[in-house]
């Protein structure tokens, strides 16, 4: 039997995987833009619509993922959602119109919404604030690792076998991991919740509709909680940008082939991105140690970094530089996205996690989602070069936004027990 101190980094392992397949199904198809653009006759307006599907629908029920993650068991949330999401993406490689990659896409946001949320408010369950931002950190990797694996898979397959091939490897693949993981996740006890987090509650009530509506009411009364999630809107703005159009950019930019330009695209930017979630997380621990937003101004920190490579890779015409930018961006972009669900569960109370990230989630994504409709638009005018640099302006903006949210709400040295200020 293997030891709690042991198993709780287990569950960041299992979840890990499952992580990194929510990511490389949904990054792969990037990678054969230009494919589906000759092969299904779709201008970069449609194709940015076929990203924006995923997330508008993913954004919509990102918020009832959160309640159902909090009212239900999560390996359950968890795994019915993977089987259900690894299923779509086998289905996808079938699509033969244009509509059907759009309803598709849309199903698979559908499926991959009820993951997040449950899988955080497990990881709080199991982890407590010594090492929640490095447990979470460890787990964010596997966004990273997935996103260069799909990007990469989906540009190598298309090129060799054709657009659909990387769907049934990863939607089979996905099929298979989840059977196992039946019997190897385990759902977190009472006695895993208190030994994270002894001064709260973690109770699984039955409450009504308008129970739940005010709840979401109550998590906004919080300013934090409204400066976060804005925060979380424009770093995801960009962050899909440069995931959906990066991959075509330097196919077109610097005449790459689709394998190349989709490992090139991933690659850098989520190895830096892998260092720098390392590094933020256990930079996190040791400064909410210390400040009571320490975990905040970690990440306005790399926010504030990120600000000039971003500018550099739409700026430069040579490659050297190009891939120097993507990976201090990525490295810097890491230490912004260890703490995204840390530093909210910071100031939100435990029975209230997977709401509160499934909420957030929710708004953040469909600021993504008008993301790759929008730049597909103003690049037809201004140029994709012009418009990747004009967002480093966004991860300034709020940066600053974040820095100034920490001294207002967050002030003050708090060497014991970070407290949420709904818990009195």
């Amino acid at each position: 039997m293997m030891r709690k101190d042991t198993y709780k980094w287990a569950v960041v392992v299992m979840l890990w995987f499952i992580c990194f397949f929510n990511y490389a199904d949904r990054q792969s198809i990037f990678s054969v833009f230009p494919l589906l653009k000759t092969e299904v006759g779709l201008t970069d307006v449609q194709l940015g619509l076929v990203a924006s599907a995923f997330m508008w629908v993913y954004a919509g029920f990102g918020w009832i993922a959160g309640m159902v993650g909090d009212r239900f068991s999560r390996k359950a949330v968890i795994l019915s959602g993977f089987f259900f999401w690894s299923i779509i993406t086998v289905l996808f490689a079938f699509s033969r119109e244009y509509w059907q990659l759009v309803t598709l896409r849309a199903v698979e946001g559908f499926g991959e919404a009820f993951y997040f949320p449950a899988a955080m408010s497990m990881i709080s369950s199991y982890h407590g604030k010594e090492t929640r931002s490095r447990a979470m950190g460890i787990h964010q990797s596997s966004v990273y690792a997935g996103t260069v694996a799909g990007g990469w898979l989906g540009g190598w397959m298309g090129q060799h076998y054709g657009w659909q091939s990387s769907f049934l490897v990863l939607g089979f693949g996905g099929i298979f991991f989840a059977l196992v993981l039946v019997f190897l996740l385990k759902e977190p006890s009472r006695e895993d919740i208190l030994a994270s987090s002894p001064d709260d509650r973690d109770d699984k009530k039955s409450e009504g509709i308008g129970q739940i509506l005010m709840s979401i009411v109550g998590l906004y009364k919080i300013p934090m909680v409204w400066i976060l999630t804005a925060v979380f809107v424009g770093a995801n703005f960009v962050a899909m940008i440069y995931l959906v159009w990066t991959p075509k950019f330097l196919y077109d930019k610097f005449q790459m082939s689709l394998s190349m330009a989709g490992f090139n695209a991933t690659a850098y930017l989520q190895v830096g991105s892998v260092l720098g979630v390392l590094c933020g997380g256990m930079l996190a621990d040791y400064m909410v140690r210390r400040w009571r937003g320490g975990r905040m101004m970690t990440q306005s920190f790399g926010l504030f970094c990120g600000v000039p490579f971003i500018f550099a890779v739409g700026w430069t015409l040579h490659v050297p530089i190009l891939v120097l930018a993507l990976a201090c961006f990525g490295f810097f972009k890491g230490i912004y996205d260890a703490n995204i669900w840390a530093s909210l569960h910071d100031v939100v109370p435990v029975e209230r996690r997977a709401t509160a990230v499934g909420v957030m989630n929710s708004i953040g994504w469909f600021g993504g989602g008008i993301a790759t409709v929008s730049i597909a638009a103003a690049s037809q005018r201004f140029g994709m070069s012009t418009c990747l640099s004009a967002t480093s302006m966004i991860y300034l903006f709020f940066g600053i936004l974040l820095l100034g949210g920490v001294f207002r709400f967050m002030g003050g040295r708090t060497p014991g027990a970070v407290r949420s200020p709904v818990q009195k």
